[in-house]
């Protein structure tokens, strides 16, 4: 189960004001950004909670700011690193926008294979309605096919969809991705019912990992933009 359904840490902000243009969405009806999540800010939700178990770091990468590194060496315990959704940001925000980039891939890690479920990263979003947990998890995986979605899970408080949204490639190469929350959400969960109600998006959480495949992985996380 995937620890979204835990306590997330608290989030840094960067909020537009009034109704001043943000980075983003100068054009009325554009998005624009409405926070930056802080990769200083996530904490580990899964997994050993602080030493050199927590295989994570921040590396201040100059004009390009900081990012949060996982290198996963075989032997280690896994651990997942998340951040939550301001309250006042839940309902409102409708995209996330991240950079990324494989440092590198578990071999044969394929999550929509049992037993070989490890990728260079992984990315979470969590949704909450009531009890019941909602999760995306989006993958880049070593050679699980592209688009692919497995792993579904469908349980009385909690069901996840794992999708596959990078797959392979060169290592160190940055990828830029967007997510239309709302949208996902409702393909996923609701039979893409463009009128279902989206529950609130709660908070995020990303992985390294290598423990079914017993191998090296490791990714870069950056720039982590909620829009509305």
């Amino acid at each position: 189960m995937s620890s979204l359904g835990r306590k997330l840490a608290p989030v840094m902000l960067i909020i537009s004001a009034g109704s001043s243009p943000g980075p983003e969405g100068t054009a009325e009806g554009e998005p624009r950004v409405v926070a930056a999540l802080d990769v200083h800010r996530f904490r580990s939700v899964e997994g050993p909670k602080s030493g050199p178990a927590v295989y994570y770091q921040v590396v201040e990468e100059g004009a390009g700011g900081p990012l949060l590194r996982g290198s996963y060496q075989p032997g280690m315990e896994s651990v997942e690193m998340g951040v939550d959704v301001p309250q006042a940001l839940r309902q409102r925000v409708r995209f996330l926008r991240w950079r990324w980039r494989a440092r590198a891939f578990p071999v044969g890690g394929d999550e929509c294979r049992p037993g070989l479920g490890d990728s260079a990263g992984s990315v979470s979003l969590g949704f909450k309605r009531g009890l019941k947990w909602y999760v995306l998890k989006y993958v880049w995986s070593s050679v699980s096919k592209l688009g692919a979605i497995c792993d579904l899970k469908r349980r009385p408080f909690f069901e996840r969809d794992t999708v596959i949204l990078e797959s392979g490639g060169e290592t160190l190469q940055w990828r830029e991705e967007t997510v239309d929350l709302r949208k996902a959400f409702r393909d996923h969960f609701e039979n893409g019912n463009a009128k279902a109600q989206v529950p609130d998006f709660v908070g995020l959480a990303v992985m390294s990992d290598g423990d079914q495949t017993h191998s090296e992985s490791g990714a870069d996380f950056a720039s982590f933009e909620l829009l509305e």
